[in-house]
């Protein structure tokens, strides 16, 4: 998938709604997630993948160091000009040596599943993570109840990997020690309120997950 793909008309169209699907309350959940799981002693500093125009790592406090990247200049440049406190740049979820810095923890919200070779995204995290930091990932899933209605909601033609949640974990698992994943509820409702609930013992039949790991 060419880097053109995600141009200023892509971000326009696909998400229009950007803020309103991004509330304070969202990012917020995202936060807390991984200032749960920070180990001792890892810097908290951030990379945040596909960080399109930065309103994730612009919402976390000044104690974080803040990165992005992404394959659209366009999100690029209006990530830096919201965040001048953040280095922002743009590059593939597969490279590795866009920053000379470790992270503490590193991110990639709605991001992978739009990457040819997700495991070569999981060697660049690990490359990136200083030991013991985390990396947290949300991704859409195509399985349980949801299942049905997600496939006939998705009209992103940039979605490669339309796969179930245990093919997730189990990718996952395969590059990092898996410490806890949630089920996320979410859809932009009329008046441009947007649902996002989170939930363990429904998580086998939401329409996305979130999946906290650990570099080994």
């Amino acid at each position: 998938m060419g880097h053109e793909v995600f141009d200023a008309d892509y971000f326009k169209t696909k998400y229009r709604d950007y803020v309103a699907q991004n509330p304070p309350r969202r990012l917020r959940f995202y936060a807390d997630t991984i200032e749960r799981h920070m180990a001792p002693g890892v810097p908290w500093r951030i990379h945040d993948v596909g960080c399109a125009f930065g309103r994730f790592v612009g919402s976390l406090d000044p104690r974080w160091e803040i990165f992005g990247t992404d394959v659209s200049e366009f999100a690029v440049t209006e990530a830096a000009r919201s965040n001048p406190r953040g280095v922002f740049k743009v590059a593939a979820a597969t490279d590795r040596d866009v920053f000379a810095q470790t992270f503490g923890a590193v991110t990639a919200f709605d991001v992978i599943e739009h990457v040819p070779d997700p495991d070569a995204v999981a060697r660049s995290v690990e490359a990136q993570l200083a030991d013991g930091g985390c990396f947290v990932f949300v991704v859409p899933v195509y399985d349980g109840l949801s299942g049905p209605v997600i496939r006939v909601l998705d009209h992103d033609p940039t979605h490669l990997h339309k796969w179930p949640r245990t093919r997730w974990l189990d990718w996952a698992s395969g590059h990092f020690a898996v410490l806890e994943w949630q089920g996320i509820l979410r859809y932009l409702l009329p008046m441009k309120y947007y649902l996002h609930v989170t939930t363990r013992a429904f998580r086998h039949h939401t329409p996305a997950i979130i999946v906290v790991c650990r570099k080994r």
